[in-house]
């Protein structure tokens, strides 16, 4: 049984939630110092995700603006890169960094990127899973024998997928930043020294993945350490 009234294993999600929170602000932080550095080249992060397509030889991907802040996103579905308020028609170098990015993951998706491919196909599990893993673990505590197993491990299972979810994201997202420094190194269209800031915008925004991924790992732990008396024993 569960013992609400004293279950440390509580602090793994303050503790994963801490982590969130804190890689937030970080990237924030960064994007808002660097957001109001203008590139020497003047142009926008439109005009930087257009010249970085075409330099890869895609030219059917269009770039949109799409509403909110550090919303942007590449839609493998219908080829589209969406640049946020932000950076749409900023002339930024943090702009130019974080539509660089967006490109980085076009270019995955023209290459056949294996990571790439891998997320996609789990991202329906991942949601399906990361949705229906405590109903089940529930529904499983409230039974006996088999039955209970089942339920607690098929849970456990589709959690797990979620957790697998945030890993394979990881290279994706440190993959897409690697290409977005490098075509911004060799193109010239920052200098080097703004090319560093690049650096660190990307850098901190890989580590609001790299915190998504312990806090989804921390969860997982703690759904086994919760489980784990009740399926002894059964």
């Amino acid at each position: 049984m569960f013992y609400y009234y004293y279950d440390w294993t509580y602090l793994l999600v303050v503790a994963g939630a801490l982590i969130c929170i804190a890689a937030s602000a970080r990237v924030k932080s960064v994007f808002a110092r660097y957001s109001q550095v203008q590139s020497h080249a003047g142009m926008t992060g439109r005009e930087a995700a257009e010249q970085i397509l075409h330099r890869n030889g895609i030219y059917d991907v269009q770039v949109i603006h799409i509403r909110g802040n550090l919303t942007d996103h590449y839609n493998p579905g219908n080829k589209t890169l969406g640049l946020s308020d932000t950076v749409y028609g900023s002339t930024s170098v943090a702009a130019i960094g974080v539509a660089a990015h967006e490109c980085g993951h076009a270019v995955q998706h023209a290459r056949g990127y294996a990571p790439l491919r891998i997320r996609g196909a789990l991202v329906p599990v991942a949601n399906f899973g990361s949705t229906a893993a405590w109903p089940l673990i529930i529904v499983g505590l409230f039974l006996n024998g088999e039955t209970a197993l089942l339920f607690i491990n098929l849970g456990i299972l589709l959690f797990s997928a979620a957790v697998l979810f945030q890993i394979v994201t990881l290279p994706v997202e440190f993959n897409a930043s690697s290409r977005a420094v490098k075509v911004l190194e060799h193109s010239g269209m920052l200098y080097p020294e703004e090319v560093g800031s690049v650096k660190k915008v990307l850098g901190a925004a890989a580590l609001t993945y790299v915190a998504g991924a312990a806090s989804m790992v921390l969860q997982l732990l703690r759904l086994i350490i919760l489980t784990g008396g009740r399926r002894r024993n059964d």
